[in-house]
């Protein structure tokens, strides 16, 4: 259960870093200058700090430094997979799967060489620590996340292929949270309730083109909470025992 906790802490870190205190410019001067780009040692800076504040034990300083310095050389050569006619479509999903595979690693190595003594929290609060991670990736991860799929399968809406407005983000993130607390609270009904609404909703739209690219990012939207949901009903509260 304490690596279990400890990668959910991670997770949150991550999350925090690589999201919520990344904006859309520092993304974008890494993935076109990669090393070269000044905003770069600030966005690792910051993902050291996640990592190493949420570990809630001083000794992971050394772990913190190794997981920011790999996601360094991750984002260092992010241009480079871009530029790759095979890969620049899923330079997303490997960049972050690299990202996962690392703090998840470098975690599990911590408790093993040199165990884990947390302040503030321990592994009681393994479902507590879950829902947070969830709810934050149902937030600005998963916006960019349906934007990155969009692009994997060349999606497209000329109108509104460059991004989606504040009030659409708004409410993909209210949906996804409404969804994630039906769903752990049993009211599986309500939920297809909320999704036939919101598809009834989209459907009056005249633009049948548009109807259709904003009903995939919906349903998306969707597929997402309710996988989260799925995972902290399944697995996480069982492990729990709640």
């Amino acid at each position: 259960m304490e690596i279990a906790t400890l990668i959910a802490l991670q997770t949150i870190a991550h999350l925090l870093g690589d999201y919520t205190f990344q904006s859309k410019k520092t993304a974008k001067s890494k993935a076109k200058k990669g090393f070269k780009s000044k905003h770069l040692k600030w966005h690792i800076l910051i993902v050291f700090v996640c990592s190493y504040l949420l570990s809630f034990d001083y000794r992971f300083l050394p772990a913190a430094i190794l997981i920011g310095a790999l996601h360094w050389v991750i984002d260092g050569f992010k241009p480079q997979i871009l530029a790759s006619k095979r890969l620049h479509k899923g330079a997303f999903f490997i960049d972050q799967l690299l990202h996962i595979l690392i703090y998840a690693l470098v975690s599990t190595t911590f408790i093993k060489l040199i165990g884990w003594q947390p302040i503030f929290i321990d592994t009681t609060h393994f479902t507590y620590t879950c829902l947070i991670a969830v709810f934050l990736l149902c937030t600005k991860p998963a916006n960019i996340l349906i934007k990155e799929i969009f692009t994997l399968f060349s999606v497209s809406f000329t109108e509104k292929s460059q991004d989606l407005p504040n009030a659409g983000r708004l409410i993909g993130i209210t949906e996804r949270w409404l969804v994630l607390v039906l769903i752990i609270i049993g009211q599986f009904s309500a939920v297809g309730f909320l999704i036939t609404a919101k598809s009834i909703l989209r459907f009056k739209d005249g633009d049948y083109l548009k109807t259709e690219y904003v009903l995939i990012g919906t349903m998306l939207s969707f597929a997402i909470a309710i996988a989260c949901a799925l995972v902290i009903t399944l697995f996480v509260l069982p492990i729990s025992g709640r």
